[in-house]
């Protein structure tokens, strides 16, 4: 039986791409024949997420690397130097073929210690440039995927050539989405749907913005927001709106149903919505963030597939006038979910398996 480590956490972005790598992996390769584990902070959500997921979870210390100078980086460099040593003794017990890293800070030492074992890391970066913990990542990856082309000229040169262009993975559910069984969940059998999503742990900005502008919103559509938990509109549901703290096993059916996305601009939501054609209007997490969201964003607004809202853009009228300027406009809306549909097909769950496998028979 070959044994895979993964690692990777902190969010669901680090961790629900690298649960639908696993996933592809066992199917191709088999239950029997293939044993993966996960590596993730001892504290936090990852052990619920993976073990949710079925996968054995081993937690170990994480200390977050900041660009900046905090009173906690002094107790989170002692976290990582434990997180390091728990790792190393980890991989040199379960003995992995290879490691696949989700990346997030969390990431860091296992890599670091796979490395000194001459385990060999495959690491992946889900946003348009490359977080801190993927550029550590990468010093010592063997493969180094991105999801967007052109971030490889966000890497030294002379590690350019170990990097391979995916598409970011997307869970297996997404390639079953069924948009009767959406409109099912929801209860709206024939109304057109616009989808807000907040993010798993809800986005205040946004929630606070469509709840200001929401008859607006419903001149045309049916409202189904997801506002994420502790984070509930106070508004009773009725024929116009529903609110949700947060959609999951339904997600994939719900996104198919939905006629245009309202959200943030999270490697994750945007690359889910691609997977189903979705066109997006999207107002990207900024301010105290290192601007990835705002790089996802433009990236499918210069190919075609959403509308950014940020900056000075960012106000309740434009965000009226772009919804309903969509809603009235189906030409407009049927390219953009051509070129979003474009987008989603590169296919990054399988095209990393398919490495993995190679990577493996080749060893």
């Amino acid at each position: 039986m070959i044994t895979i480590a993964f690692t990777g956490g902190g969010t669901g972005g680090h961790i629900y791409p690298g649960l639908a790598v696993a996933g592809e992996l066992e199917r191709r390769m088999g239950l029997g024949a293939c044993r993966i584990f996960w590596m993730g902070a001892d504290t936090g959500m990852d052990r619920s997420v993976v073990e949710s997921a079925g996968l054995e979870f081993f937690g170990i210390p994480a200390g977050k690397f900041r660009r900046y100078f905090s009173l906690k980086t002094i107790p989170d460099f002692f976290r990582v130097i434990a997180g390091f040593c728990a790792a190393r003794r980890i991989l040199r017990r379960e003995k992995p073929a290879l490691l696949f890293s989700k990346g997030g800070y969390v990431s860091v030492p296992p890599c670091a210690a796979a490395a000194s074992l001459g385990i060999p890391v495959l690491t992946h970066e889900s946003d348009f440039s490359p977080g801190l913990a993927t550029r550590i990542n990468a010093r010592g990856a063997r493969r180094i995927f991105t999801a967007y082309e052109e971030t490889a000229r966000f890497f030294p040169e002379k590690i350019r050539a170990r990097v391979v262009t995916t598409g970011n993975p997307v869970r297996g559910d997404f390639d079953a989405a069924d948009a009767a069984k959406g409109r099912a969940f929801l209860g709206l059998p024939d109304q057109r749907i616009l989808l807000v999503l907040g993010g798993s742990q809800g986005a205040r900005e946004l929630n606070e913005l469509v709840r200001r502008n929401i008859e607006q919103l419903c001149a045309h559509y049916t409202v189904v927001h997801q506002t994420g938990p502790g984070n509930e509109s106070g508004r009773g549901d009725d024929a116009r709106y529903k609110s949700y703290p947060y959609i999951k096993e339904e997600m994939p059916h719900v996104l198919a149903a939905a006629e245009l996305v309202l959200g943030r601009s999270g490697a994750g939501t945007v690359w889910e919505c691609a997977a189903l054609g979705k066109p997006m209007v999207l107002i990207p997490l900024s301010g105290n963030s290192r601007g990835d969201q705002v790089e996802n964003a433009r990236f499918f607004e210069k190919a075609g597939v959403a509308l950014c809202l940020t900056g000075a853009d960012l106000s309740d009228e434009n965000l009226v006038m772009a919804i309903n300027g969509l809603a009235e406009d189906s030409h407009k809306r049927d390219e953009m979910a051509a070129a979003s549909l474009k987008i989603g097909r590169l296919n990054g769950r399988e095209e990393i398996a398919g490495v993995i496998m190679e990577f493996i028979a080749n060893e």
